[in-house]
């Protein structure tokens, strides 16, 4: 495409952003936080959340071995798998259950439920966050007897950037 990492431009706003530094600050993230929290960020799950990180779009655990076999590392389905799990539990990846891809959590210093928009067109994911939507979700399951274990919510449609080249 001829869009490198450190311009490629985010679907879900108009503007340019340097997406290396993107990357380095989720990563500067994670060691602060596992440090904090007395996990162990191993350099592999620091390069698979570095894959994870690479694009706006979710990534497949099968992508991100492919990376790492290109890389020369040595790796197998299992074990990215568990750095995967490893990232989801400490919140700095979340798992898009409708694609089986994966996205880093844009604010990971916090337990949250996100929201996500997906573009059909480019593959391009955005979190929402919302905490009114989770409570939402939450209230009426409620009023309706309803347990709710997990919250995931994705949105299907067409990003900014896309429907503007349309």
């Amino acid at each position: 495409m001829g869009v490198t990492p450190a311009t490629r431009i985010d679907p879900f706003h108009s503007a340019r952003h340097d997406h290396a530094a993107c990357i380095d600050d989720a990563l500067d993230r994670a060691s602060a936080l596992c440090e904090e929290r007395g996990a162990r960020l191993t350099a592999l799950r620091r390069l698979v959340l570095e894959l994870v990180w690479r694009g706006h779009a979710p990534v497949g655990a099968y992508a991100i071995l492919g990376e790492l076999q290109e890389g020369k590392r040595r790796a197998a389905p299992p074990t990215v798998y568990r750095a995967l799990e490893f990232l989801i539990e400490h919140g700095l990846v979340h798992r898009i259950e409708s694609l089986n891809a994966y996205v880093g959590c844009s604010h990971p210093e916090q337990a949250h439920v996100s929201q996500f928009l997906i573009c059909q067109s480019c593959g391009g994911a955005a979190e929402l966050d919302d905490a009114k939507i989770a409570a939402a979700v939450m209230r009426r399951a409620a009023e309706l007897g309803f347990t709710v274990e997990r919250q995931t919510i994705e949105v299907r449609g067409i990003c900014p950037s896309c429907r503007k080249a349309a």
